[in-house]
């Protein structure tokens, strides 16, 4: 048996060597629209050069990729390395492990994963989609053009693939019911009509005639997410990435709305999201049904987070918000970061849901969140997982959360 190639994770055209040679390739993303872009674009690229793959969709890579070198049997891969584990939007397993199967991280250097898998498909040829790229780095809470994604929106401006407009970044914004619903069902920002049409109406209208309807309606919209009381001081910031988008080609309308979907997608349908993020930049592959399922996907998702945030119950402790709510699992993800940029004094938030003993957190910056949860999980008898700035975790709790909040403070 051989130790895998485990090492800190491996740069772009390193791993474009991997991709050209493996004979069968495993990718494990992370539940997130960047970390399934990336895997997209790898695949793309894999199969551009004749490489067999898998995608897998999994909110805890490490542990899955742990637990598949753990599990190799080495009289069926003889050590001959007849398949590649690649993860993708977290990192590899800290502790050596003997296998017969080599398991690979996707270097980002701190940016948006789907930039470096952007650049391995650059590396190989194979004439990777930018606007899947753009996508993954707005879902990873950049803009188009930064972190490492200047080549990406390069390309696809060369192409007319892209054109920046006034507006918001939403799925279908030029009709609208596809406006209303957007604004309404968008997780790039949270206002106080957000999660119901009607409401957006009734607060803002949604004609649009011309590009001065577009930008009255995203003006609207950007001074209605800050003016609450209880808005962040980044709130401001974390606006941005919805406003001035980039309209496209692709399957839903704008590159942000596209981030949107996919990172609801990843957690909610991770094979819709595979399939639509391999669609390609035309979205010519996309047919009516797959569209009409991702659409209301993320529509429902939404519509769900938006009504966790407004009715959870919150505490404030040094360093941490803490928020109780009643939602479904899927969407603790989506309502921890939605609070975190728009509605948390603290640094980290946590979002309980004591019914079902999930929790889910985010941070703005680097702040050891998944080493947190994993921690306090522990200390539970349950499940952690995460990296730097957002995680999970499955506990049993029959106090409210108090012991596993307590846990987690703690651990932080």
């Amino acid at each position: 048996m051989t130790e895998p190639a485990t090492a800190s994770g491996t740069t772009p055209d390193t791993i474009a060597g991997v991709v050209r040679d493996a004979p069968f390739i495993r990718l494990v993303a992370r539940d997130d629209g960047d970390s399934l872009a990336a895997a997209a674009l790898l695949a793309a690229a894999a199969r551009g050069v004749g490489t067999p793959f898998q995608i897998r969709i999994h909110p805890d890579p490490t542990g899955s990729i742990r637990d598949a070198v753990d599990t190799a049997e080495p009289e069926r891969s003889g050590g001959s390395g007849d398949e590649v584990h690649l993860l993708v939007g977290a990192d590899l397993p800290d502790r050596p492990t003997a296998s017969a199967v080599e398991s690979y991280g996707l270097e980002s250097d701190g940016r948006p994963a789907s930039t470096a898998a952007f650049a391995v498909g650059t590396e190989l040829g194979v004439d990777p989609d930018p606007v899947l790229a753009l996508a993954g780095v707005v879902a990873a809470g950049s803009v188009p053009g930064t972190d490492g994604s200047g080549d990406a929106l390069d390309v696809a401006t060369r192409r007319q693939l892209v054109e920046r407009r006034p507006g918001l970044a939403v799925p279908n914004p030029e009709t609208e019911t596809g406006l209303a619903t957007g604004i309404a069902a968008s997780t790039l920002f949270h206002a106080p009509y957000s999660g119901d049409p009607d409401d957006v109406r009734e607060a803002i209208g949604t004609d649009v005639l011309a590009d001065s309807d577009r930008r009255r309606i995203a003006s609207t919209v950007a001074v209605d997410v800050v003016a609450p009381e209880t808005a962040t001081p980044q709130a401001s910031a974390a606006v941005e990435r919805a406003l001035r988008p980039y309209a496209t080609t692709g399957p839903v309308g704008t590159v942000g709305g596209y981030a949107d979907v996919l990172d609801v997608l990843a957690r909610e349908a991770p094979g819709t999201g595979i399939a639509l993020a391999l669609a390609g930049t035309d979205g010519s592959d996309v047919d009516d049904d797959l569209r009409s399922a991702a659409l209301e996907t993320w529509r429902a998702h939404g519509t769900a987070a938006h009504a966790a945030v407004a009715e959870a119950t919150t505490a404030r402790y040094d360093g941490v918000s803490v928020a109780r709510v009643s939602a479904p699992a899927s969407t603790l993800p989506t309502v921890a970061r939605l609070l975190s940029a728009y509605r948390s004094p603290e640094r980290v938030t946590l979002v309980v849901d004591p019914e079902t003993g999930r929790l889910a957190a985010a941070a703005a910056d680097p702040a050891g969140v998944g080493a947190a949860l994993r921690h306090a999980a522990a200390e539970l008898d349950g499940t952690g997982w995460g990296g730097p700035t957002r995680g999970g975790a499955q506990v049993s709790i029959d106090d409210d959360g108090a012991a596993v909040i307590a846990a987690t403070r703690e651990a932080l």
